[in-house]
C-alpha cells in the first residue's frame, strides 16, 4: 500500500472514471474534497469520508468500491441539495458561489 497522497490520487482517478469531476485536493495531507461538505482522507489503511457529522470508511485496498459509494452519495446530493448547503456555501465561498456546489 502507498502513502496517503498516492492512495487519494488512486481514488481521484476512480472517481473521474465514474464521471465525478471537480474533485480537489485540499492541503498537503491527502484530503480530497468531492463536494462542499463531502471530504475524503486516507488513514490507517482506510478511506475515511465524511459528510457533515456522518462518517464512513472503506478498505484502502478497494479504491474502486469506495469511489462507487462516494459517487452514489455525490449523485444523491446533486439531485436533492441539502437545506444546509446554501448557508455553508456562503460562509465558505461567499455570495459568488451561488448555485455551484
Amino acid at each position: 500500500m502507498n502513502g496517503p497522497r498516492e492512495e487519494i490520487a488512486r481514488l481521484r482517478a476512480e472517481l473521474g472514471d465514474l464521471g465525478v469531476t471537480g474533485v480537489h485536493e485540499v492541503g498537503d495531507d491527502g484530503i480530497l474534497s468531492v463536494w462542499i461538505g463531502l471530504v475524503i482522507r486516507f488513514r490507517d489503511g482506510f478511506y475515511r469520508w465524511q459528510e457533515g457529522p456522518v462518517k464512513r470508511r472503506h478498505l484502502g485496498t478497494d479504491p474502486g468500491g469506495c469511489a462507487i459509494r462516494v459517487a452514489r452519495r455525490y449523485a444523491e446530493l446533486q439531485a436533492d441539495v441539502p437545506s444546509w448547503w446554501e448557508d455553508l456555501a456562503r460562509i465558505l465561498r461567499g455570495d459568488a458561489a451561488e448555485d455551484y456546489p
